[in-house]
């Protein structure tokens, strides 16, 4: 049985996050009360050892933002003048590959940047039914370096450093549940780094008071708006969003705990982004519509909030995996794709892709306007081709031709998209470029809308020359759902593993063995957890 923490609208929510946090990681003498069941902790570590592939992966293919940050990183080792609080053992952390300590906020801003780049680490919908708690915000699991930092700080064990994840991706998960940032264009970063702040303060000893100010002032000072994921053509910003503003989340915290108070009680503050959207005395028209609304507290925030303390309903459980690199709102289309190609194989008879005549996929908003949009049709850039709907699916077709004339099965363990398949040369392929001209996207109306983001509503059809068509149906939950009950999630997941593995080593198993099991691991495991030599392939970019 789950048991929660409540935190009502009409009161210090932000206080009460910071006492939540502080509860559930560190406790009183008795030890911490966070309680996540054995099956939250098992699918944790699988998280974390999917982020921290997808991270090391990056890097070891030499991308340029993770790249920058960890060499920026490196440059700030901690000294004998280091902040260090009175609870923590160790002044730094470090950065993947290294045993060098450094200033935390660096190690971090790098870690995260490195986790998020591929966009392939976990993903949160903000769909909560069954407590009418369904803002629809997206989220991804790119925080956990905030644990890892403050676990090496603090002389935790690995046991310590996961229960710690567990809580930020509650906060974060929970957020994401009842207010929803992408409506008034913000990043949805913001639930992330109040998340951040709230657990490295636990960590590091901070009292909730000065996790209340740090929190104040990450969502006072520092909040992104989604012109980052805006253009034609997406930058760093886009893949390094969640690593800036956990930097400055963290950079909040150790301010606080020296002795400078932000703005307290930020969640019923009327000029901070909750009231100032939502809520009593709001500044801007509301966009959108959200059960939770209610005006009738004239001093409160536009919510009330859950937080789990025990059992097996946590925020993680209802997070997605990619099978692969894409965009997460892609996943339906790949899997009617492999659902068609299942039943049709013959579409793949001619290896140039003339079997396949005209294909027309039908999905919801938001992704037909954020993977559909027009100017992605011709991506040039790996962080633009991964957020186009034409490119994914053509790319998936154009490896499923290969694979078909090469003898191998057509499925998702020869089909997953890697970082190989978004290289200028992947890009250019003439055969993928014939193919996503061949692809029509369009709306499917509320039909599609009203079952996001329960599910991934997604259809596809392929008419071949002769004009008979083949169709998917109406796909809700892709392989790597959490609703997901048809496919083998830990077999795929070791494929994918395996395969980002190879790219950081020649012998994979034992990059996923430093990671995985998490909870086996002591404190001298985390300490130097990251400390071996990391080779860069600067070829790729």
């Amino acid at each position: 049985m789950s048991q929660f923490a409540e935190l009502a609208r009409d009161t210090n929510q932000a206080l009460g996050i910071a006492r939540y946090a502080i509860d559930f990681v560190r406790g009183d003498a008795s030890g911490a009360v966070g309680q996540p069941s054995d099956r939250v902790l098992a699918r944790a570590d699988l998280f974390w050892t999917d982020s921290v592939l997808c991270g090391l992966s990056a890097l070891a293919l030499g991308t340029n933002a993770p790249t920058i940050l960890r060499n920026e990183a490196l440059a700030y080792p901690v000294t004998d003048s280091a902040w260090k609080p009175a609870s923590a053992q160790h002044a730094g952390a470090t950065v993947f590959g290294s045993s060098l300590p450094v200033h935390p906020e660096k190690a971090i801003v790098a870690n995260a940047a490195a986790v998020r780049e591929w966009d392939s680490n976990g993903t949160n919908f903000g769909y909560d039914p069954e407590r009418k708690r369904t803002a629809g915000e997206f989220g991804h699991n790119d925080f956990y370096p905030v644990c890892l930092a403050a676990a090496q700080m603090a002389g935790l064990d690995g046991a310590a450093a996961l229960r710690a994840m567990v809580c930020l991706d509650e906060i974060r998960g929970r957020l994401a549940e009842v207010f929803s940032l992408k409506s008034y264009k913000l990043d949805h970063v913001v639930h992330g780094a109040i998340g951040s702040a709230a657990v490295f303060g636990a960590l590091m000893g901070a009292t909730a008071e000065q996790i209340e100010s740090a929190i104040g002032m990450s969502v006072a000072h520092y909040v992104p708006w989604r012109a980052i994921r805006a253009g034609k053509q997406l930058s760093d910003s886009k893949g390094s969003s969640a690593a800036i503003s956990t930097e400055a989340a963290v950079l909040s915290v150790k301010r606080s705990m020296q002795g400078f108070m932000g703005p307290r009680d930020i969640f019923r503050n009327p000029e901070a982004i909750f009231r100032a959207f939502e809520g009593p005395g709001q500044l801007f028209s509301r966009i959108g519509h959200h059960e939770h609304a209610n005006t009738k507290h004239e001093d409160a925030s536009p919510f009330d909030l859950s937080l789990a303390t025990g059992g097996d309903d946590f925020s993680i459980m209802g997070m997605h995996f990619k099978i692969g690199l894409y965009e997460h709102q892609s996943a339906g289309a790949l899997q009617a794709l492999l659902d068609l190609l299942d039943k049709a194989p013959g579409l793949l008879d001619d290896a140039s892709g003339e079997g396949i005549k005209t294909i027309r996929i039908k999905a919801y908003e938001p992704a037909f306007g954020i993977i559909g949009d027009p100017a992605k049709r011709d991506p040039k850039t790996r962080q633009s081709a991964d957020h186009s709907m034409v490119y994914i699916v053509g790319t998936m077709l154009r490896k499923a031709l290969e694979s078909r004339s090469a003898g191998k099965d057509v499925s998702w363990d020869h089909l997953m998209l890697m970082p190989h398949d978004y290289s200028g040369a992947a890009i250019n392929n003439t055969i993928t470029r014939k193919l996503m001209g061949k692809i029509e996207f369009e709306h499917g109306g509320d039909e599609y809308d009203r079952r996001y983001p329960d599910g991934i509503p997604t259809s596809m059809s392929i008419e071949a020359p002769d004009k008979t068509t083949y169709d998917s149906g109406m796909v809700m939950y892709p392989a790597g759902h959490a609703r997901n009950a048809t496919h083998n999630l830990e077999s795929l997941l070791d494929t994918k593993f395996h395969l980002l593995g190879k790219l950081v080593s020649d012998q994979p198993d034992t990059i996923i063995t430093r990671y995985r099991n998490l909870a086996a691991k002591s404190a001298a495991d985390i300490a130097s957890i990251n400390a071996f030599e990391l080779s860069q392939d600067e070829s790729f970019e």
